[in-house]
């Protein structure tokens, strides 16, 4: 059952209405003959392809009394004097309004209850560049724009299957913001992307005013107290299009040039695009520096902190850890000040303009540095290990998992404090469990392909393989 009248005139006053035509200056009402019929044309305004509707303008006008008595439906209409391919009809008063908020061209024909959609939109894009936080030294330098279709289109250059499947969903009841989820039908776990699909299927909010992250939070609810990453991301097309032929599933937002990779575990974190582009032994190298890093990054202060407790019982191997020069600040408060300025020195770089960030991060780092152990504020081995601490956090692209490191190691280093030996076990056991009970969006453990166990699936991550080939006979 249509939504639209057979009147012409009310179907025109319904949509100007809903659309609020003459209160906002973007909205454009073109009214024009086809044949004896009117017809009146919705479009919002710098999302016009102007040659495109031109053309079609051109062809509407040459129209006769006899070719529209001819097309006596919508459908016949597009079929016979449409030029445009990317031409359909809609019954639904909600979906043309959606589609010309969107950018579509909408039309309404005297004598037609339904209405016909001209997609002839274009969105304002920036280039494909490669993103700043996702580079590599060889390979593809393109990287996802806040455009949807154009992302979509970057996949399928890097996928020429037919098996790649892209469908795609609207969330929110007044933002309508389009989601596109990608995956490849031979190699996607179903039962993972049953239940991605059927979140997203049943999503109620308003808008999602942060893109990605909105939608991440809808995905994956009751993460308030969680710091680790159940979400993997890339602003990459090569990065995604691995990940599809993996079996993973890849998310799309419009507005945003990043994209989301499900499921993702704890594991799957050791792995970076540079691996790829460098042969198998240096790209799995990379790998066991990555991994090291990582759980020294979390570890390596409580565990100094709790040797220099235990000064007078440390082996001679090790005394070269303790500190030198001890001044009247307490170790501990020295530490948390240390990560503080860490984290605003960040802050400051972010909001720094381009040009002069690199410049002010590490002027900044060795200056406060600097005047901090000659005022005698903190020792400098506490500067020189959390130094250590804050460039470990840059071997791995996730913003998100850095973060969950470093609270992990500031509860350790807290317990640590209190109670010592107990308290360094307790806060590791604390963080373990933590890990050990997180679910990924599918269900699967945090853990896995440890837990459960998965040989293939750990190999697989811990070394780079060669790529699967044959020649011809």
């Amino acid at each position: 059952m249509s939504d639209f009248s057979k009147s012409y005139r009310e179907n025109v006053k319904t949509v100007s209405g809903k659309l609020r035509f003459g209160e906002s200056f973007d909205i454009i009402l073109k009214k024009i003959k086809l044949g004896d019929r009117e017809a009146s044309l919705f479009c919002l305004d710098g999302f016009l392809k102007d040659d495109i509707l031109e053309r079609n303008f051109e062809y509407f006008t040459k129209l006769t009394k006899e070719d529209m008595e001819k097309a006596d439906t919508a459908e016949k209409f597009i079929d016979s004097y449409t030029t445009y391919v990317e031409a359909s009809v809609v019954d639904s008063l909600e979906q043309f309004i959606t589609l010309v908020m969107s950018g579509a061209v909408g039309m309404i024909v005297e004598g037609f209850t339904e209405a016909v959609i001209i997609d002839s939109r274009t969105y304002p894009a920036r280039t494909v560049q490669e993103p700043e936080s996702d580079k590599v030294l060889r390979g593809s330098h393109e990287g996802f724009v806040e455009t949807i279709i154009f992302n979509t289109a970057l996949i399928r250059r890097k996928i020429r299957n037919t098996n790649l499947t892209i469908r795609s969903y609207q969330v929110g009841t007044e933002s309508k913001t389009d989601i596109a989820v990608c995956y490849l039908e031979d190699a996607v776990d179903r039962k993972q992307l049953d239940i991605i699909t059927e979140k997203l299927e049943s999503i109620e909010v308003k808008s999602l005013p942060m893109s990605h992250e909105s939608l991440r939070e809808c995905l994956i609810p009751n993460q308030l107290w969680n710091p680790f990453p159940k979400v993997r991301y890339t602003e990459r097309p090569d990065a995604a299009a691995a990940c599809i032929y993996d079996g993973n599933v890849i998310i799309l937002t419009d507005g945003s040039p990043t994209a989301m990779i499900f499921p993702t575990g704890i594991f799957d974190f050791i792995q970076d695009i540079n691996d790829f582009y460098f042969a198998p032994v240096i790209g799995s190298l990379l790998r066991f520096i990555r991994m090291i890093v990582f759980s020294l990054s979390m570890v390596f202060i409580p565990i100094w902190y709790l040797l220099i407790q235990y000064e007078e019982i440390l082996p001679e191997a090790l005394k070269f850890m303790l500190i030198e020069e001890k001044n009247s600040v307490p170790i501990i408060v020295q530490l948390l000040i240390v990560e503080f300025v860490i984290d605003t020195l960040r802050l400051a770089s972010v909001n720094t303009p381009s040009a002069l960030s690199s410049s002010f991060s590490v002027v900044g780092a060795l200056v406060l540095g600097e005047f901090a152990v000659r005022s005698g504020w903190f020792v400098a081995e506490v500067v020189l290990f959390m130094a250590f601490v804050a460039i470990s956090n840059f071997t791995q692209p996730s913003y998100e998992l850095g973060y969950a490191i470093k609270i992990s190691r500031t509860v350790i280093l807290i317990l640590t404090a209190l109670f010592k030996i107990w308290g360094f076990i307790a806060g590791l056991v604390l963080v373990l469990l933590v890990i050990s009970f997180t679910k990924t969006i599918s269900g699967y453990t945090y853990l896995y392909p440890l837990i459960p166990f998965n040989g293939k699936a750990i190999k697989s991550l811990l070394f780079r393989h060669q790529i699967k080939f044959r020649y011809k006979k």
